[in-house]
C-alpha cells in the first residue's frame, strides 16, 4: 500500500513511482523491507523451542493460549506503529505466536483425530491458514482505499483471530496423549472416550499408555531424536519435508504475489486482486486434498502435484525470459497467461506440499519425541521461510527468470525424495506408524531390533 510505503519505506515508494507501469525485476529490492517480512519468521524459529517445552510439560492447549496472546500483542503494536522499530517488534510478537501455534496445533489435530480421517482433520490446519490468507488479501483490497490509515486497520484486525484462538484454547479439552504423558491417566481415558464417541477404546488407550511410558523414560527428547532408530523421522519428518515445503517456491509466490503482479505491470489494485485469486485457489486445493488424502494416500498427492508444479515453473521461466524485464508493459494476454500458470501451480501445491508438509511430519514421530520433533519441523520450516523471504526479491533482481528454473530443479529433487524414502501412512494408527519403517527397503536397516518393538509386539496391527 502506497500510504504504508510512504511512511516507512520512502525509497521503495520513490523507486516504485518511477517504474509504475512497466515491468522491472528490481523494483522492490530492499533489505529493510525484506527484514520487516522475515523478522516474523526468525522470531518464530527461536520461540518454537520454548513452545516445545510448554507443549510437552503443560499440554497442547497451553501453547495455543500463549500463541494467541502473543498474536494479540503483535497486532496492537503493528497497528499503532510510528516507526520501523515498532513495526519490527510487532512482527516479532506475531512470530512468537506462529512459533507456539505451529508447534501445538498440528499435534493437537493429529492426536485428537481417529486414524481413518486423521488426514482430513489435520488438514483443517492448512485450510484455515489458507482461508486466513484469502481473508487478509480481501481486507487489504478493502483497506487500500482508506487513506491515509487503511494499513493500520489492516494490521490491527489481526486481533480478531487472536481473540478467537484464545477463546478456543480456554474451552477445548486437552488431547488424551498429552494428559497421559502428564500422568493424568483417568482424565486421558475420559477424553479419548468422548472424542471417539465410544467406551471401546482399550487397544488405542493401551497404545497410548505404552507410548507414554517410553516418553517418560526420555529426559532429553531432542537428543533422542538423533538416535539411529529415529533416523527416518529425523530425515523425512524433521528436516526433509519442512525444508522442501518452502523450497517449492510457493511462499515466494504467496508473499510477494502483489509485488510480483505489480512488477509484472498490473498496477496496485489489480495486483491485490490477483493475490485474492491465488489465495482463493489455495483454499479450493485444500478442500480437494481434505476430500481425497485418506482415500488415495499421501504419496500419490506429493508425486502427481509435483509433476504439475515442475511444468508450471518451467512455463513461468520461459514466458518471463521471452517477454519480461526490458522496462516494457506486458501484453494483456501474457499477463493473463502468467496468472493462470501461477493459479495452476497454487492448486497443485495447495493439495500436496502445503497441507501434507504439516500432516506427514505430525504423523511420523513417536510420542516420546513428538513435541521435540514438531519443534524441529517448525524451526526448519521457518528457517527456510525466512531465508527465502530474505533472498527472493534480491534473487528475482539478479537471477531474473532463472529463479523459477531453480525452483523447478528443486521440485524434481524433492519428488524423488518422497518417491524413494516415504512409506504410505494413510489410515495407520498414529502410535503404530513406527512399524512401517521395519518393512521399508531403506529404513529397515536403521530401526530393526529395538526394545520398543519387543515391548509392543503383542499389540495387533
Amino acid at each position: 500500500m502506497d500510504d504504508f510505503l510512504k511512511d516507512f519505506f520512502p525509497k521503495v515508494y520513490r523507486r516504485k513511482q518511477m517504474h509504475l507501469k512497466e515491468t522491472d525485476y528490481c523494483k522492490y529490492d530492499s533489505q529493510i523491507l525484506t527484514l520487516f517480512t522475515s523478522s516474523l519468521y526468525f522470531a518464530g524459529l527461536i520461540s518454537t523451542f520454548a513452545a516445545s517445552h510448554v507443549t510437552r510439560n503443560k499440554g497442547r492447549r497451553a501453547s495455543i493460549i500463549v500463541g494467541s496472546i502473543s498474536f494479540f500483542l503483535g497486532a496492537i503494536l503493528n497497528a499503532a506503529a510510528v516507526n520501523i522499530a515498532m513495526l519490527i517488534f510487532g512482527r516479532i510478537f506475531l512470530g512468537i505466536g506462529i512459533g507456539f501455534g505451529n508447534q501445538a496445533v498440528p499435534l493437537y489435530l493429529s492426536e485428537m483425530a481417529p486414524a481413518k480421517i486423521r488426514g482430513a482433520v489435520n488438514q483443517l490446519f492448512q485450510l484455515t491458514t489458507c482461508l486466513g490468507i484469502l481473508i487478509a488479501n480481501l481486507i487489504n483490497y478493502g483497506t487500500e482505499k482508506i487513506h491515509p490509515w487503511g494499513w493500520r486497520l489492516s494490521l490491527g484486525l489481526a486481533t480478531v483471530p487472536a481473540t478467537l484462538m484464545f477463546i478456543g484454547g480456554i474451552f477445548l479439552p486437552e488431547t488424551p496423549n498429552s494428559l497421559v504423558e502428564q500422568g493424568r491417566i483417568e482424565e486421558g481415558r475420559k477424553v479419548l472416550e468422548k472424542v471417539r464417541g465410544t467406551s471401546k477404546v482399550d487397544a488405542e488407550f493401551e497404545d497410548l499408555i505404552d507410548a507414554s511410558k517410553a516418553a517418560r523414560d526420555i529426559t532429553h527428547p531432542f537428543r533422542n531424536l538423533l538416535q539411529r532408530k529415529n533416523r527416518p523421522q529425523l530425515v523425512i519428518g524433521a528436516l526433509g519435508i519442512p525444508a522442501f515445503q518452502q523450497l517449492t517456491g510457493m511462499n515466494s509466490i504467496l508473499f510477494y504475489a502483489p509485488v510480483i503482479f505489480q512488477s509484472l505491470g498490473f498496477g496496485s489494485g489489480a495486483s491485490l486482486y490477483s493475490s485474492v485469486i491465488t489465495s482463493g485457489a489455495l483454499v479450493v486445493a485444500t478442500f480437494i486434498s481434505m476430500g481425497f488424502v485418506d482415500k488415495f494416500g499421501r504419496r500419490a498427492f506429493f508425486l502427481e502435484a509435483g509433476a504439475e508444479m515442475i511444468c508450471c515453473m518451467i512455463a513461468l521461466a520461459i514466458t518471463l525470459a521471452l517477454k519480461f524485464g526490458q522496462g516494457e508493459v506486458l501484453p494483456k494476454g501474457i499477463g493473463i497467461f502468467l496468472v493462470v500458470v501461477i493459479c495452476v501451480f497454487v492448486l497443485a501445491y495447495g493439495r500436496s506440499w502445503g497441507p501434507l508438509g504439516w500432516l506427514v511430519p505430525s504423523e511420523l514421530f513417536p510420542l516420546e519425541t513428538r513435541s521435540a520433533g514438531q519443534s524441529v519441523v517448525v524451526c526448519v520450516n521457518l528457517f527456510f521461510t525466512a531465508l527465502i523471504a530474505q533472498c527472493f526479491l534480491v534473487s528475482l533482481c539478479h537471477l531474473q527468470y532463472g529463479i523459477f528454473l531453480l525452483f523447478a530443479g528443486l521440485i524434481i529433487i524433492m519428488s524423488s525424495f518422497i518417491f524413494f524414502l516415504l512409506p504410505e501412512t494413510k489410515q495407520v494408527p498414529i502410535e503404530e506408524i513406527y512399524l512401517l519403517w521395519q518393512n521399508h527397503w531403506f529404513w529397515k536397516r536403521f530401526v530393526t531390533g529395538g526394545e520398543k518393538v519387543g515391548a509392543k509386539s503383542g499389540l495387533g496391527v
